[in-house]
C-alpha cells in the first residue's frame, strides 16, 4: 500500500507536470502541451484517484482549453507550416557510402508503462539505447514500477484478458464519467454502457474489461460514506450489471455469495445512490 510519502512525492511530481502545461498551453506550444497533457494523467494515475482530485480538477479544465476552437485553428495553422518531405533521393554507389555510423545527439525518453491493476501481469520497462554524446540525464519521475502495489482496493481483474487502454486513460475518462454519473443518480434514473457511448463518444470502442476498469475508478474517488455509482450502470430491463459484485467486493462493499445476497445490496446501492444525490448539485 502506498506510504503518505509515496503519495506526496507522485502529487510533487504532478504538480510539476501541471506547472510545465500551463506554460505550454500559454506559449501555443501544441506539440509539448499534448505530450504534457498525456504525461499529467499517467501520474496522476499513480495514486489513489481520491488522492490526486484537486490535480485531476486542474487537468478536466485544461482539457477544455485543449479541445477549444481557438486551440485546434493554432494546431492546423502549426501543421499547415510543416514542410512537406522531400522526394528520395537514389542511393549512393558503394564506393561513396560512408563506413561510418550516424551518431545520435540525444539519447531517447522512453516512459515506463505501468498499470493500475495489480492483477495484471507486470511488464517491465524497456532499456533506453544508450548515446555515444554525452548527455545530461532527464529527471526520473515517479512510477508505480517503482512503489509497492496497493493491497486493498485494486481495479477489478481482467480475467486473464488486457484491456485496450493505459492507466493514464482510464483515468482521464474516469474523471469524465463520474459527473454523468451523479447526474444520472440527481435524476433517481439509471444507465447502460449503450447511452454513456453516445453522452461520451470517446468510450466508444471502450473494451469491456476496461469497462469495469473505469467503473471502479469513479467509486475509488468518492468519500467513504457515499454510495456506488457503479451501481446505477446497468444491462437489459434495469437489471443488475454481471460485474457489479466484484466491483463493490474489491471496493470494500460485501455483495454475498448468492445471487439473491447480490441483487439485495445492488438494489440498496441504487437507492442510496438517487437519495444522496437528489438535492447535490
Amino acid at each position: 500500500m502506498l506510504s503518505a510519502m509515496d503519495i506526496a512525492m507522485i502529487r510533487r511530481s504532478l504538480n510539476g507536470t501541471l506547472t510545465e502545461l500551463q506554460r505550454a498551453i500559454d506559449r501555443f506550444d501544441v506539440t509539448k502541451a499534448a505530450d504534457l497533457f498525456e504525461w499529467a494523467w499517467h501520474q496522476a494515475s499513480q495514486a489513489p484517484p481520491r488522492e490526486t482530485r484537486e490535480q485531476r480538477a486542474q487537468l478536466k479544465d485544461l482539457k477544455e482549453v485543449l479541445g477549444s476552437r481557438r486551440w485546434r485553428e493554432e494546431e492546423r495553422r502549426l501543421a499547415a507550416q510543416e514542410p512537406l518531405p522531400l522526394p528520395d533521393k537514389a542511393p549512393p554507389a558503394p564506393s561513396q557510402r560512408s563506413t561510418k555510423r550516424p551518431v545520435s545527439t540525444q539519447a531517447p525518453v522512453v516512459r515506463p508503462r505501468t498499470v493500475w491493476s495489480s492483477d495484471a501481469p507486470r511488464v517491465p520497462a524497456p532499456t533506453p539505447v544508450q548515446s555515444t554524446v554525452p548527455t545530461t540525464p532527464p529527471p526520473v519521475p515517479v512510477t508505480r514500477a517503482a512503489l509497492p502495489m496497493p493491497a486493498q482496493g485494486r481495479p477489478v481483474p481482467r480475467d486473464g484478458q488486457p484491456g485496450h487502454l493505459g492507466a493514464g486513460r482510464l483515468a482521464e475518462l474516469a474523471t469524465d464519467l463520474r459527473p454523468l454519473l451523479e447526474q444520472t443518480a440527481r435524476a433517481g434514473s439509471t444507465t447502460t454502457w449503450t447511452v454513456i457511448r453516445k453522452r461520451l463518444p470517446a468510450l466508444t470502442s471502450l473494451h469491456r474489461n476496461d469497462e469495469s476498469v473505469l467503473l471502479w475508478l469513479v467509486d475509488d474517488d468518492r468519500d467513504q460514506s457515499e454510495p456506488l455509482l457503479s451501481a446505477l450502470v446497468t444491462v437489459g430491463d434495469r437489471q443488475m450489471h454481471p460485474r457489479f459484485p466484484t466491483i463493490a467486493e474489491q471496493l470494500g462493499v460485501p455483495a454475498g455469495h448468492s445471487s439473491t445476497q447480490q441483487r439485495s445490496t445492488w438494489n440498496y446501492e441504487v437507492l442510496k445512490a438517487h437519495q444522496h444525490w437528489r438535492h447535490r448539485h
